[in-house]
């Protein structure tokens, strides 16, 4: 095991280790900081979809356009928040992400609670809720590039990096279910405090990161842990390089290219145009982002199957509530809660995907596998979801696992994997980059799904799962070629 010394310390001889528990400490307390931020975020998302039966009996959702009206709220939301997911993480590389991400923090709150005012002052505008959804997506962009960087600058390219975000990244469920339970718990008090409520948990949250959350190790005296800490032996780095090692043969050309671009970056001043990341490299180019191998096949990936995703985020208490579980409709509230089902699906989705895809070094495998199952899991889910209660939690914790699994796993392990990759030489500053262009493009899809969803809903559910499946399919066709190069490097190595 690579050990870690303190910087500041004497001479060679003299280095003093820092003590294996305080980096434990340290690792513990970062993940621990970044996932109930993630967190927050989601669950502050969460109050549209659990209110949208609510508001589609008060003005301007109401009557036959109603369900369009709803849609293009949540398209409002999600199209800004993926346009401005590439300039937030291009920013992050480029400040202090602590107070970065404080700040998206509390300004997410700020405006998931004046969504609420609507309620207390009966606000029947809809280019109100639109231009609050509008600021809600220019500020909700600032969190994921910010705690995947951070979590990056900790574990570096361990090989259990697979699990370790695939258990770190059920952030994003577990928000929806607290954003779900304390949406849901309220709304019978009035609809507005289904807003207020998570509107006070994210800034809660907020000041607590702002005043603990440490963002690199060489901020508390340890050696760059991108590049030096191993969780493992140095015999194990091979297979923890094994997606970019696949990736470079598939696209080998980009990678020499971005090589020499890289060497360029390190031989230039070295010095940092933000603060607080402790690597003292300049950040990568936007353009020069986007051309690193793999970033935009598993961008594209996950266009499609994040817009399935957030279809189910955003629709599914409402798909629920009309289509009633053993011929009797649900409660607002219980429609709400019920859906919480499938997140919970999700985070051992997450987890499973991780864990596999380390097994097998191949998280592009390991992608296809959850995809191509997540089809039968659909259709079986639509088809007999609404026989009993059983049956719907049962099938919809299933549709959970397999719809969450490779998301988790882009957005998180391959996400970082690419952004520190040999290409790029460790740079740790393109790490917040890479995140926001591979899951800003997956925003887009998750703009699209929704809104399509509203309108395509009107002509039956059944057009809906269609979709769903078809994007699905697309989704497993940008990631072909890479699978494609893992298989034929793991027959390699078995001869």
């Amino acid at each position: 095991m690579t050990k870690t010394l303190n910087p500041n310390s004497a001479p060679s001889s003299n280095r003093q280790v820092p003590p294996q528990r305080t980096l434990f400490y340290h690792q513990a307390s970062v993940l621990l900081l970044t996932f109930l931020s993630y967190a927050a975020f989601h669950a502050s998302r969460k109050p549209p979809s659990i209110v949208k039966s609510v508001l589609s009996a008060h003005p301007p959702f109401d009557g036959p356009s109603g369900p369009h009206r709803l849609g293009e709220l949540d398209l409002a939301f999600l199209s800004v928040y993926s346009i401005s997911m590439f300039f937030s993480g291009h920013m992050a590389d480029r400040t202090d992400m602590r107070k970065f991400l404080s700040l998206g923090m509390l300004l997410s709150g700020a405006s998931t609670a004046a969504f609420g005012l609507g309620y207390w002052f009966d606000i029947r505008h809809l280019s109100f809720f639109i231009f609050i959804q509008v600021i809600s997506g220019v500020v909700q962009s600032i969190g994921w590039p910010c705690v995947v960087a951070i979590v990056g600058n900790w574990f570096g390219k361990s090989s259990k990096k697979g699990v370790i975000m695939g258990i770190w990244n059920s952030n994003t469920s577990a928000g929806n279910i607290i954003g779900s339970v304390l949406a849901s718990s309220v709304l019978e008090f009035g609809w507005g405090w289904s807003f207020l409520v998570p509107a006070l948990l994210i800034t809660i949250i907020g000041i607590f990161v702002s005043i603990f959350l440490v963002l690199h190790p060489s901020d508390v005296g340890f050696d760059t842990l991108a590049t030096e800490i191993e969780m493992d032996d140095e015999e194990n780095i091979p297979d923890s390089m094994t997606l970019n090692t696949n990736i470079e043969n598939v696209e080998g050309e980009e990678s020499t290219l971005l090589g020499t671009e890289a060497v360029k970056l390190e031989s230039s001043s070295g010095t940092s145009t933000g603060t607080g990341t402790g690597t003292g490299t300049e950040a990568i180019g936007f353009l020069d982002a986007w051309k690193l191998p793999g970033v935009a096949s598993f961008s594209c990936c996950l266009f499609f199957s994040k817009l399935v995703a957030y279809t189910f985020l955003y629709w599914l208490p409402f798909y629920i509530r009309h289509n009633g579980v053993n011929g009797q409709q649900l409660s607002h509230k219980a429609a709400g809660i019920l859906s919480t089902i499938f997140d919970i699906g999700g985070v051992f989705g997450g987890i499973s995907a991780g864990l596999i895809s380390d097994k097998l070094t191949g998280r592009a495998i390991t992608s296809i596998l959850f995809l191509f199952l997540s089809i039968p899991s659909l259709i079986i889910y639509r088809l007999y979801g609404s026989i009993s209660m059983k049956h719907n939690i049962g099938l919809m914790f299933i549709s959970g696992y397999f719809v969450n699994g490779p998301y988790s796993l882009i957005t998180t392990a391959v996400a970082s994997d690419l952004g520190t990759q040999e290409g790029i030489k460790g740079n740790s500053r393109a790490l917040a980059t890479v995140t926001a262009i591979i899951d800003g493009t997956g925003s887009i899809g998750a703009a699209l799904g929704p809104v399509l969803t509203g309108y395509i809903s009107t002509r039956g559910w059944n057009n809906v799962f269609l979709m769903l499946i078809l994007s699905t399919s697309f989704a497993i066709l940008f990631l072909i070629k890479i699978a494609k190069a893992e298989i034929v490097s793991k027959m390699s190595e078995a001869r």
